[in-house]
């Protein structure tokens, strides 16, 4: 971890350092970002819970946090990405030339932000990189851990098909949105028609048509969180709710 660290602060010599923004409340910004996915994918009772997890969740890699960020992160491999999401932000050099360009990242409960989040902020965009690492959260964390009861088919908060994990968060990231651009099911067609005009999120992660399919279905739902979950639940589950 320490050559990591020496590696990050070589980069960064000579670089003018990252400037905070205005300071924020990051509780109170956290609660009402994720508050309508939690209302809508989880019941009453364990709804006040998984806020508390989430509101303490958010991390920001700022020049004061990121060497404890480093240090702390469980694996070497989350270590390496924050190091290299936090460089490319300071317009550094990454630690390899393959570097994924992210701009956020979850662990366990943890949810990794640059201070472009805040920078950057349109209140017309289609993108919430906050309310994306907390829907990854869900599949995450272990219901055990937040002292929620666990069966035999649901251990973590939420089961979410493997290979539509990124799908899911895209999915519940932009449907955020949408329901704070667009008061009505109408007006909420009309702003996914202008999102599906592109650019489109996630190309080397998730199907695109799909992920606008599911979308299409959610914004008519009465509850289009649930929409969401079903379009990405393991089939077997899915079948099995479905019965039920």
């Amino acid at each position: 971890m320490n050559r990591t660290l020496d590696k990050v602060k070589q980069r960064l010599s000579g670089l003018p350092c990252l400037t905070a923004p205005p300071a924020v409340d990051l509780v109170s910004l956290t609660h009402a970002k994720v508050m309508p996915m939690v209302n809508g994918l989880f019941t009453e009772d364990e709804r006040p819970t998984i806020m508390t997890a989430l509101e303490k969740s958010v991390v920001f890699l700022t020049p004061d946090s990121i060497e404890s960020v480093l240090r702390t992160a469980t694996w070497l491999s989350t270590s390496w990405d924050l190091a290299n999401m936090y460089l490319l932000e300071c317009q550094a050099n990454p630690l390899s030339p393959d570097a994924p360009e992210i701009v956020g990242l979850s662990e366990e409960t943890t949810c990794y932000l640059g201070l472009d989040y805040l920078r950057n902020w349109r209140d017309d965009g289609f993108e919430d990189y906050l309310v994306h690492e907390a829907a990854h959260i869900f599949h995450n964390c272990r219901r055990v851990t937040l002292g929620l009861s666990e069966t035999s088919t649901q251990k973590c908060l939420l089961t979410i098909d493997f290979s539509k994990r990124e799908l899911f968060a895209y999915a519940c990231e932009a449907y955020s949105r949408l329901l704070v651009l667009a008061d009505s099911p109408k007006d909420r067609r009309a702003a996914l028609s202008k999102h599906a005009e592109g650019p489109l999120p996630g190309k080397d992660a998730m199907n695109q048509q799909e992920y606008l399919d599911i979308l299409a279905q959610a914004v008519i739902a009465k509850n289009g969180w649930k929409r969401i979950l079903q379009a990405c639940t393991p089939a077997t589950k899915s079948r099995l709710t479905a019965a039920a």
